[in-house]
């Protein structure tokens, strides 16, 4: 059973709550549409910051199939939003290859002793901490 977040004590916008009556602490396809539309990745070449091409369900789908992996804990689109975020934040870096892309996005979903909210609830946070609001009537 998980326990009562302390962020539940924060002021809650209605149209937060009413995301959240609708997915819980997971994305929805929009809420992962507009997370991962905001993810950048540096271009060594260039030195400047670039939108990176995002992998849809589809594609993520398609690319833990091909490398034989298999999801235990997803929730949502909290698995598409994760491989979004190894690809801007850790490929060709400490992420080599779409294999360990795959395994990266395993050890985090289905970590043992995580919980599915925390993905979701790490992104409102990096959120709140930079000052970016987050439209939640855009995600309904």
């Amino acid at each position: 059973m998980c326990k009562q977040a302390l962020s539940s004590f924060n002021y809650i916008p209605q149209e937060m709550r009413a995301y959240l009556r609708n997915y819980g602490y997971s994305f929805s396809k929009r809420a992962c549409e507009y997370a991962v539309s905001q993810m950048k990745r540096k271009n060594n070449a260039t030195g400047k910051l670039e939108n990176i091409e995002p992998y849809s369900k589809d594609k993520a789908e398609e690319l833990l199939s091909k490398n034989g992996v298999t999801l235990e804990n997803n929730v949502g689109y909290n698995f598409v939003y994760v491989m979004n975020m190894i690809l801007a934040d850790r490929w060709k870096s400490s992420v080599e290859d779409e294999l360990h892309l795959c395994k990266a996005v395993k050890d985090e979903i289905d970590d043992v002793d995580g919980v599915p909210e925390s993905v979701f609830r790490c992104w409102i946070t990096k959120q709140e901490d930079k000052g970016i609001p987050i439209p939640w009537e855009d995600m309904i």
